[in-house]
């Protein structure tokens, strides 16, 4: 077997193995078990509680629990903005980076609260050490443990009794933070400092080249920041071309490292669905329906990378590594698209090659990754995505079968299902009606005043299908919060940084609010013992039921747009 291949197969099978006891322990934490850590952690918890003054022992209903979400979200949005806009004049800044502008500070505050991390800056000269540390760092932390909290909010509705109160939202996000993301986060940091990535608060280095140049080369505290960066599936980079940068990842071994990492909580939170209700055949069941989607989009990715470009082959040029534009030489073809892949299903949107210059039929899967954006997903919402098909899964079931349609024990009502078709429906609607309007100025070629200093041709540097697709990645990303980008697009400028805010607010928080909805609404019915004639959702029936569902709104939503993107450009390899 081709070394590169066996290296990709390795990678996801490890990831499994370190995923189920994991998954184990976070469902211990969330049921609020004895852990390893708790003599640590116990104190720093009780610590936070005194001076803030909360009560995490008074549970909340699910309307508590959102309000308490949104409240501090709205916090620290205002608290990145003030950092953003007056970093220039802030400790910590020995490279004098400038401060951001107000649409850019909009949108760069708004992208690392949603857990999103589009950057329309450049990581190392965009952005000082503090604003890396405390207004960015410290975002991928509390992103990452507000949907964590949120899925254990929906972990506490599902079980088999009848309750209003689920849980205090504050013990679970803290409990995110302390017991999983910040000590993992420690062990993926130090292996990092150990094989070449810096954590320093000097400036630039001065060093020579080998042809005798003067070069100026970024460093700082960026180990710290590449580990939670991918643990909490954030993604943001320190430096611009994130992880393809030889800082942030120095070598295949620390590539392996990122990769198992940004993987761990999204594959973990599903074993820990199965232990926190004691259905592990469940957990198992929706784990196989993501597998084989993400499998159905990383097999073709890494196919077309190792094979080449057609175009270039029909003129008898021999590519032996594949197709290497935008790619690094210590990483290759097959692991830069497993890479794609992954980052784009788990919405991480870190990059270690350039997703603007991967074959097109390769670009096609990463945006029909985001587009479904229920394969796994990102750290506690991959769930409650995938909980919104699952609701839709078992209403269709019902009525095929001529049965009110039941759910762990809950019947699913018409106003579940009202819930979970508003927010299948958003995604799209938020995607293609952001493509459709930047392609119509782009179309007419518009004069765009202070949106944007010239003509709306400008914002792309490929004309035809791919300068579509570059359009049409940027909104996918804003509305999977994954992050990455066609980096052929001219983004920062007041049109891309306000409309992708907005796309960027939307499809967090509502996505959040429905599923958690939904869960309270089925936790305060009366719990119904499973009968002959109860639908089974553990079995491969309803697993291939559930992907069907999801194939068939990914087709009828986003055929259309790929078909005037990507596959258009990738036919056209063959002309």
């Amino acid at each position: 077997m081709n070394t590169e291949i066996s290296g990709i197969i390795a990678l996801f099978v490890a990831t499994v193995l370190l995923a189920i006891p994991f998954g184990k322990y976070i469902a211990k934490v969330y049921a609020g078990e004895k852990t390893l850590l708790d003599p640590v952690f116990n104190p720093v918890e009780k610590l936070f509680y005194r001076i803030s003054g909360i009560d995490a022992t008074q549970e909340m209903n699910w309307k508590q629990h959102l309000t308490a979400m949104l409240g501090i979200n709205f916090i620290w949005f205002f608290l990145s903005m003030f950092i953003l806009m007056n970093q220039g004049w802030l400790p910590l800044n020995p490279d004098g980076n400038p401060s951001m502008s107000p649409d850019l500070a909009f949108n760069t505050a708004i992208s690392f609260i949603v857990n999103c991390n589009l950057q329309h800056y450049s990581g190392e000269t965009g952005a000082s050490y503090l604003t890396q540390l405390v207004g960015l760092m410290y975002l991928h932390f509390v992103s990452a443990a507000t949907g964590m909290a949120a899925c254990a909010i929906v972990f506490n509705a599902l079980r088999e009794r009848q309750a209003e109160k689920l849980g205090n939202f504050y013990n679970y996000f803290l409990k995110s933070c302390t017991r999983i993301l910040l000590p993992v986060s420690m062990v993926v940091a130090s292996l990092l400092v150990f094989n070449g990535s810096p954590m320093t608060f000097e400036g630039k280095d001065t060093i020579t080249t080998l042809q005798g140049d003067s070069v100026q080369v970024s460093r700082g505290p960026a180990a710290a920041f590449i580990a939670i960066k991918h643990l909490g599936t954030n993604g943001g980079g320190f430096f611009g071309v994130n992880s393809a940068h030889p800082f942030e990842n120095p070598s295949y071994f620390t590539n392996g490292i990122e990769m198992i990492t940004q993987m761990l909580i999204p594959f973990a939170f599903i074993f820990a669905l199965g232990y926190y209700l004691n259905r592990k055949r469940l957990a198992w069941t929706i784990f196989g329906v993501m597998t084989v989607g993400f499998l159905s989009l990383t097999i073709p990715t890494v196919i077309a990378e190792m094979n080449g470009s057609p175009a270039i082959a029909h003129l008898g040029v021999v590519q032996p590594n594949g197709s290497m534009e935008g790619k690094e030489a210590r990483f290759g073809t097959a692991a830069s698209g497993y890479w794609s892949i992954a980052t784009t299903v788990i919405s991480t949107g870190s990059v270690n090659s350039m997703h603007d210059s991967s074959m097109p039929l390769s670009g096609a899967m990463q945006l029909l990754a985001m587009m479904i954006n229920a394969f796994y997903g990102g750290c506690g919402v991959g769930i409650l995505n995938y909980f919104i098909f699952i609701v839709l899964a078992v209403f269709i079931s019902g009525l095929m079968v001529g049965r009110t349609p039941e759910f762990l024990g809950k019947k699913v009502e018409a106003r579940e299902v009202k819930i979970a078709a508003i927010i299948a429906i958003l995604h799209p609607f938020l995607i293609l009606v952001g493509a459709a309007l930047s392609s119509y100025l782009a179309a007419r070629d518009a004069p765009m005043g202070w949106w944007f200093n010239g003509n709306a041709t400008g914002w792309l540097n490929n004309p035809g299908y791919h300068g579509f697709s570059e359009m049409l990645y940027e909104y996918t990303s804003s509305a999977a919060n994954n992050g990455s980008g066609f980096e052929g697009l001219g983004d920062n400028n007041p049109f891309w940084n306000i409309t992708t805010g907005i796309v960027l607010l939307l499809s967090r928080y509502l996505p959040i609010i429905g599923p958690v909805a939904i869960a309270g609404l089925l936790a305060s019915k009366k719990y119904i013992p499973e009968s002959a004639g109860t639908l089974k959702t553990d079995t491969s029936t309803f697993a291939i039921m559930t992907f069907a569902v999801i194939a068939i709104i990914a087709a009828l939503s986003f055929f259309p747009a790929l078909a005037l993107g990507p596959l258009a450009e990738h036919f056209k390899l063959f002309k």
